[in-house]
């Protein structure tokens, strides 16, 4: 049975990611120009960026995200609270926060929360915590979304990218945890349709990708062959 693409609306779904370490002025202001004729739902910057792409998207709907203690979350409690607020001042309204993965492995549950609290009360933003579901094991998943869930987040989010993507038996595992309380972003290695609509299916909210664009026009090409 032919699935039928047209009916899942993917723009409003994509966090339009440019997280190349050697990003330029130029390909940030070709990422925002993107997601403002796409409509995506935000733009995914470095920290570094995002007082320019909050210029670029002044009064459009594309929000600006950024990323915290990325890619390794092993950076100080204190490092991520003053990346967090710097990048709220600068104009974030979402924050993809890493957390600290070696301290959950170590049972410092305590410490995980902590730290991820402190930036959702700090910062007042849209939170995104990043599991890095790669390198957990489904008891460390679970426990890991209970505690960010605890800690005030609006996002569970799969990967940074940087060691391995997102899956839909996370996808799974995840909406069974959350039980639609709060959303989950799959992201890492999303380059297809097929691959975008399944992760959907499974209960992802939001999709982070650099391949946006890409993706509209694979559903474009095959609207128009389905159409001929």
């Amino acid at each position: 049975m032919a699935v039928n693409y047209s009916d899942l609306d993917l723009a409003p779904l994509i966090d339009h990611a440019l997280l190349n370490p050697a990003a330029t002025p130029e390909q940030v202001e070709k990422c925002c120009g993107e997601a403002d004729r796409f409509n995506f739902a935000t733009v995914c910057v470095y920290p570094v960026y995002v007082k320019q792409a909050t210029e670029l998207l002044r009064g459009k709907k594309p929000k600006v995200c950024t990323v915290i203690g990325f890619p390794t979350g092993a950076t100080t409690p204190a490092a991520k609270l003053y990346e967090a607020q710097e990048a709220v001042e600068n104009g974030a309204t979402e924050l993809d926060v890493v957390i600290h993965l070696g301290g959950l492995k170590a049972g410092k549950t305590n410490e995980v929360y902590r730290e991820i609290a402190q930036i959702c009360e700090a910062t007042g933003q849209t939170v995104k915590a990043i599991l890095e579901t790669a390198l957990l094991t489904d008891a460390q998943k679970r426990l890991a979304a209970e505690i960010c869930m605890d800690a005030g987040v609006q996002f569970l989010k799969t990967s940074t990218g940087w060691n391995g993507g997102a899956t839909v038996t996370d996808i799974r595992l995840l909406k069974k945890v959350t039980q639609g309380q709060i959303g989950i972003k799959a992201a890492g290695g999303i380059r297809t349709l097929e691959q975008a609509f399944e992760l959907v299916q499974a209960g992802a909210t939001r999709l982070g990708t650099s391949r946006g664009p890409d993706l509209l026009r694979q559903r474009d090409t095959l609207e128009k062959e389905d159409g001929e």
